[in-house]
């Protein structure tokens, strides 16, 4: 099995981050409950093996609360997207956090079994939240992962204390 190294985004990695929200999220800006960012310019952690990046994960510390905005693995199964979580989550305990949260969307059902397989729980359901990011980001699908229709933010949370 191939080692995962982890490792803080550089200035460097900037035109990759640009190019990996391109072709994943369709622009180099995210809209999460009508809050736009830009990855490329957020904390965040990428993963390598074999020296090639295969993972991204990026977020945003707020007083004790840490936010994944993205979280991009380009090798499925091999434990990348565990990796990320578990540097961030470190990271973001040693700056004073105790919570870890992010949004997905009601049609993200690998997501929604990946986070809850690491320990997070629902906690907010947010009906028809993606209607007001579309006039933020035109580009957001109203169709997703297995024809689902995009509409509802599903927000996550885990307790960085256990």
């Amino acid at each position: 099995m191939s080692t995962i190294s982890i490792r803080n985004i550089s200035p460097k990695d900037k035109t990759w981050v640009k190019t990996l929200m391109l072709e994943s999220w369709g622009s180099e800006k995210v809209v999460v409950c009508g809050r736009i960012f830009e990855p490329a310019t957020l904390a965040g952690m990428i993963a390598e093996m074999h020296h090639e990046r295969c993972g991204l994960a990026t977020y945003v510390i707020s007083d004790t609360t840490c936010e994944i905005i993205t979280l991009n693995s380009l090798q499925r199964g091999l434990g990348v997207g565990r990796a990320l979580l578990d540097a961030v989550a470190q990271n973001a305990k040693e700056q004073g956090c105790n919570l870890f949260t992010l949004f997905t969307t009601n049609d993200n059902i690998d997501a929604l079994r990946f986070y809850q397989k690491y320990g997070f729980h629902l906690a907010k359901l947010i009906p028809n939240g993606i209607q007001a990011d579309r006039k933020l980001k035109p580009e957001i699908p109203r169709q997703g992962e297995n024809g689902i229709p995009i509409r509802d933010y599903l927000e996550l949370r885990m307790d960085l204390d256990t």
